[in-house]
């Protein structure tokens, strides 16, 4: 104990032995915090500022000039900024809910239930986990078409609602709830449905919310699913649109700005998203009340 007299646990001023700590913690602040910052100064220079020599990190003259002209360009595509904005988000609810729906159940059953073929079953997600999405377009072109859902909704949901990441890492999180409580929960006459909910849920919330921010920012900045299944305009998606803009303006000076513009709007909802689950995020089942 005397090896601790004079110190304190979380000293609510500030204290000398605090330095070495920030010494530590300031260049990872400054390499993930930087680049957020210059992607929103990025997205409000003038023409003149985008193409300063040397760069400049913080814009001197904000304007709005870059938002207007990626408005402009939508309209003079033929169809409103907004209705890519409607199917994003239509798109991007419907595979979060889904997705986090299923994971959830699926992770109850993997982990709690027996039944045959229980291990078969984890397996084959987890060999998943090892394929990319180009490994299998193919394959899941031809059972879009083989459905009819070519150029609908369906075609952009259905097939992101599997993610083997958000179920590998929600059953990490069943795992640890105890058996106990599940067996108590039998005795006072729960069926399956309301352990799942009454139980299982509230206890794996951070897991929830992490897996709800990576299945948002897969689905958030798809493109895939437009490029291949969808033909009609009308139905594309924010992201797949965005990237044909910039792709299509690059080369122009105008283009720099619509870009840049673009850019921050993709990557705000990630930031929100993750700003409101950040608690949860950062919650390890230690706090979430297991023992």
């Amino acid at each position: 104990m005397a090896a601790y007299k004079g110190h304190k646990m979380n000293p609510k001023s500030f204290e000398k032995g605090q330095i070495k700590i920030y010494l530590l913690i300031l260049p990872m602040v400054l390499l993930t915090g930087l680049p957020i910052v210059f992607i929103f100064f990025h997205a409000f220079k003038p023409m003149e500022e985008l193409f300063a020599f040397p760069p400049k990190f913080i814009t001197t003259h904000p304007t709005l000039d870059n938002f207007r002209a990626l408005i402009k360009a939508s309209r003079s595509a033929g169809i409103p900024l907004s209705k890519y904005v409607f199917n994003s988000i239509l798109i991007t609810g419907a595979v979060v809910f889904g997705s986090l729906l299923f994971s959830t159940m699926a992770a109850y059953a993997l982990s709690k239930l027996r039944f045959k073929g229980r291990n078969t079953m984890m397996r084959v997600n987890q060999i998943a986990l090892m394929f990319v999405s180009v490994a299998v377009m193919i394959p899941r072109y031809l059972v879009i078409n083989k459905l009819g859902l070519i150029d609908t909704y369906w075609a952009e949901i259905l097939p992101l609602i599997a993610l083997p990441v958000g179920l590998f890492l929600v059953k990490q999180f069943v795992d640890q709830v105890p058996d106990s409580l599940i067996e108590a929960a039998y005795m006072d006459g729960a069926k399956e449905w309301t352990i799942y909910r009454k139980v299982i849920l509230p206890l794996i919330r951070p897991g929830i919310a992490t897996a709800a921010i990576l299945v948002f920012q897969q689905v958030w900045t798809n493109l895939e699913t437009s490029n291949y299944y969808i033909n009609n305009e009308s139905l594309k998606s924010l992201a797949f649109y965005m990237n044909t803009l910039a792709g299509a303006t690059s080369n122009t000076v105008a283009g720099q700005g619509v870009a840049a513009a673009a850019s921050l709007i993709m990557f705000l909802p990630n930031l929100i998203l993750f700003c409101i689950l950040q608690k949860n995020v950062m919650n390890t089942m230690a706090y979430s009340g297991i023992k």
